[in-house]
């Protein structure tokens, strides 16, 4: 999921991203499928933390989406 999210074009990324309850479920699977895909002790951390706070790290992952074009420690 975090590959075919970094796949889209920018403008699809960021409208996934400013709606809300969309920007929290989006951030979960992509968080997540990136941890089983890397086991990375990063993502896993990072994927707890979305799960719980999800919407703010959804902002900062707009914003950071903008600029890099993909999520924050979801580049896989």
């Amino acid at each position: 999921m975090a590959t075919w999210f970094n796949k889209q074009s920018r403008l699809v990324q960021i409208i996934l991203l400013l709606i809300p309850v969309v920007n929290w479920f989006i951030e979960i699977v992509v968080r997540w499928s990136a941890f089983l895909k890397t086991k990375s002790l990063v993502t896993l951390v990072v994927a707890i933390l979305v799960t719980f706070f999800g919407l703010a790290f959804g902002w900062l992952d707009l914003i950071w989406c903008l600029l890099f074009k993909h999520l924050i420690f979801a580049n896989a």
